[in-house]
């Protein structure tokens, strides 16, 4: 029996709130300490986050947390358009709490040097560069939910956990380049109280290229052909 949606919901906004507050929070803990949670700190950061969360409520939500994981969902025909843009939106309502929140947490000094967490393009990364790094990064994020979560072969009960690593592997490799948002909602939500839009497009764009061509290839080239054609 299918979730009812209110609680669905609940728990995108929820789990979504997590990954914003504490990871957009590492960043500014990592600044206002000298950069003593480093990178490896922030990655881990995230992927505990996401872990921990997907195996807190997957089971009510299927634990997206992200626009971009909904919209694979969306065009591999696993979920109705209605649901997933309730979906979207109760991760943007959860995004962009958890920033206020963090307004309220952090001194405006260390708010504003770091943007209060919102992923930045690298000097010389272009927004067609960030783009293509975004789309690689949340190519592997996706594809990994499909392996773990959605494919009745894989390891279902540590999804969460395989979906953590695969969050901390791309921001350890992609954050110095586009702070690795993988998430339109990661994005949005630090960008909305902190009126930081630059380069915004590219954390849509790049995370729905990425996460669609993820789900399609995992949905059309590797589950239906082992599962003899079976939809």
């Amino acid at each position: 029996m299918e979730t009812p949606l209110w609680k669905a919901i609940l728990a995108e906004a929820v789990g979504t709130f997590a990954l914003i507050f504490i990871g957009a929070g590492s960043i500014l803990a990592d600044h206002l300490t000298g950069g003593k949670v480093g990178v490896v700190g922030i990655a881990f950061a995230h992927g505990l986050a996401i872990g921990t969360m997907v195996l807190a409520v997957g089971a009510v939500s299927g634990g997206h947390f992200n626009p971009a994981v909904t919209l694979g969902f969306l065009v591999t025909g696993r979920q109705p358009l209605g649901r997933g843009l309730s979906y979207m939106a109760a991760q943007l309502v959860g995004a962009s709490i958890a920033a206020l929140l963090l307004t309220a947490a952090f001194p405006e000094a260390t708010r504003q040097a770091v943007h209060l967490g919102t992923p930045a393009l690298a000097g010389g990364v272009t927004s067609g560069v960030g783009i293509v790094v975004e789309a690689i990064l949340t190519f592997l994020l996706v594809f990994v939910i499909f392996g773990t979560a959605v494919d009745p072969r894989g390891p279902a009960p540590i999804a969460g956990l395989a979906i953590g690593l695969v969050i901390t592997m791309d921001i350890l490799a992609g954050g110095a380049l586009t702070g690795a948002a993988m998430n339109p909602a990661r994005a949005f939500g630090p960008a909305l109280f902190s009126n930081f839009w630059e380069n915004q497009t590219v954390y849509w764009i790049g995370p729905a290229l990425g996460a669609a061509a993820a789900a399609l290839l995992y949905h059309r080239a590797l589950l239906n052909k082992a599962r003899g054609g079976e939809r």
